[in-house]
C-alpha cells in the first residue's frame, strides 16, 4: 500500500474509483445495508457510484469550516522528527497529535486556508489570479505566481474535488484526499460493506467501510463517511487490529455549506511584513525528476494490503550538509532513533532491526534496506527473501 499511497498523494483519478467498483463485484461485499430515518437507504454499489459521479462533475458546493487530523500511530519518540517548522503543519508534526485546517471555499479561483501552528499561522489566500502565501512565524508573505497548468484551486495538496496538482503544497490530509487513497488502495482483497449511519459536523452520514481480507494486514479496517446530501468526504478513519479507537482520523469539526464572506479572500501584508514575489510549483510528487529518482531508490513487493516498499537507505551526506532532509527532519538523528528503538532480528533473509507499532512495521537490514508496510513483520521478512 506505501507505494499506491505514495502515488496518490496529491490526488486520484476519479477512474480509481472503478477498482473499487470491480471488487464490488468480484468478492463478498455488502454484509449488511443500514439505514437511518434521515438518509435513505442505499447499498455499496450505489454509495460508490454516487461519490464517483460527485468526483467526475468537478464541481464542489461554497462552504466553511475546520477539519481536524488525529494520528496515534504508536511511534516511539525519535529525535529526527523534532525538526517540524514553527508555522503551520510538517509531515513529521502530523505524525502524532491533533492537528487543525480551517477552510473557506467559494470557488476554483476563491478559497482560503489556514493551518494554525503554536503561535502562528500559514494561510494561503486566492482571489481570483492574486494568491498570496502568508507565514506568521517569518513575517513574510509572497504572492504567488501560479503556471496556468497548476490553477484551479486547492485540488492537489488540499484537494476538494477532482482535478490537477495543485502547488500549494502541504502534507496535511483532507477527508477527500484520505478517501481517494482508501479507495484506490481497495481491491479485490478487500470486502467493502455499508457501515451505521454517523453523524459528522453535525450532519448525517454514510459509512463506506474497506476491511482488508488478508491475515498479513495490520488494518482492521478503513472508514470513510458521506454527507447524506452532498455526498462529499466528511471523515475517513483507519483502525487497526485490536484497537478500539482509530490510529488515524482526518474529518470535519465543524462544516457550513453557505458561502463564504468575500472579505475571507481579502489579503494585505501588515506593515513591515517582508513582501516577495514567487511562482507556485508541483509537488514533488509531480516533477519528473523526483517520480525517475523515487523509482531507482524503491519497489513494491506485493500488493494491495500487503504492499511492502522496500528501499535502500537514504544518503544521509547526500540531503544536505547538516545532515537534515526536507521539511527540517535530521534524517541522520531519526535513522539512528530508528535503529535505537528497534529490536535485533535475523533469519534466512538476512539480519538487521524490527520496529513494530501498531499500523506499521518497519525493517532497517544490515544490508542496507529498509523495508516498510501496514503488515506483520512476517510478510517484512518475506519481502526482504526476494530478490530484484
Amino acid at each position: 500500500m506505501a507505494k499506491r499511497a505514495r502515488a496518490v498523494r496529491w490526488g486520484v483519478p476519479v477512474a480509481a474509483v472503478a477498482v473499487v467498483a470491480a471488487a464490488v463485484g468480484t468478492g463478498p461485499v455488502i454484509a449488511a445495508v443500514r439505514s437511518d430515518p434521515s438518509l435513505p437507504g442505499r447499498t455499496a454499489e450505489q454509495l460508490l457510484a454516487d461519490v464517483a459521479r460527485t468526483w467526475q462533475s468537478g464541481r464542489m458546493p461554497p462552504m466553511s469550516g475546520t477539519i481536524v487530523e488525529t494520528a496515534s500511530l504508536g511511534l516511539p519518540a525519535l529525535p529526527g522528527l523534532s525538526g517540524a517548522p514553527a508555522s503551520g503543519a510538517s509531515a513529521a508534526s502530523l505524525l502524532s497529535g491533533s492537528h487543525q485546517l480551517k477552510i473557506w471555499y467559494a470557488g476554483e479561483d476563491r478559497f482560503r486556508l489556514m493551518l494554525p501552528g503554536e503561535m502562528s499561522e500559514t494561510d494561503v489566500v486566492a482571489d481570483g489570479d492574486t494568491v498570496w502565501l502568508w507565514d506568521s512565524a517569518a513575517n513574510k508573505a509572497t504572492r504567488l505566481t501560479a503556471p496556468a497548468a497548476f490553477r484551479g484551486g486547492p485540488h492537489g495538496a488540499f484537494p476538494l474535488k477532482s482535478g490537477a496538482a495543485s502547488p500549494y503544497a502541504s502534507p496535511f490530509a483532507t477527508p477527500e484526499q484520505a478517501a481517494r487513497q482508501a479507495l484506490e488502495a481497495a481491491g479485490t482483497d478487500t470486502a467493502i460493506s455499508v457501515g451505521d449511519v454517523v453523524t459528522v459536523a453535525g450532519r448525517a452520514a454514510y459509512q463506506i467501510v474497506l476491511t482488508p481480507k488478508s491475515a498479513d494486514s495490520l488494518i482492521k479496517d478503513v472508514r470513510v463517511a458521506l454527507d447524506g446530501e452532498k455526498l462529499m468526504p466528511l471523515r475517513v478513519q483507519v483502525f487497526t487490529k485490536g484497537a478500539a479507537e482509530p490510529a488515524f482520523e482526518v474529518g470535519f469539526e465543524s462544516l457550513s455549506f453557505t458561502a463564504p464572506a468575500p472579505e475571507n479572500f481579502s489579503f494585505t501584508p501588515p506593515a513591515g511584513a517582508k513582501v516577495e514575489q514567487g511562482t507556485a510549483t508541483p509537488p514533488a510528487g509531480h516533477r519528473p525528476e523526483a517520480a525517475a529518482e523515487a523509482h531507482d531508490r524503491g519497489r513494491v513487493v506485493g500488493s494491495g494490503w500487503d504492499s511492502v516498499l522496500v528501499t535502500s537507505l537514504p544518503d544521509v551526506p547526500a540531503q544536505k550538509q547538516d545532515g537534515k532532509g526536507r521539511d527540517g527532519m535530521d534524517v541522520a538523528a531519526l535513522l539512528d532513533g530508528l535503529k535505537g528503538a528497534a529490536t535485533p532480528v535475523s533469519g534466512e533473509w538476512g539480519s538487521g532491526r524490527l520496529l513494530r507499532t501498531k499500523v506499521v512495521s518497519i525493517l532497517i537490514t544490515d544490508d542496507g534496506r529498509l523495508l516498510a508496510g501496514a503488515v506483520t513483520p512476517e510478510a517484512l521478512y518475506r519481502a526482504a527473501g526476494v530478490k530484484e
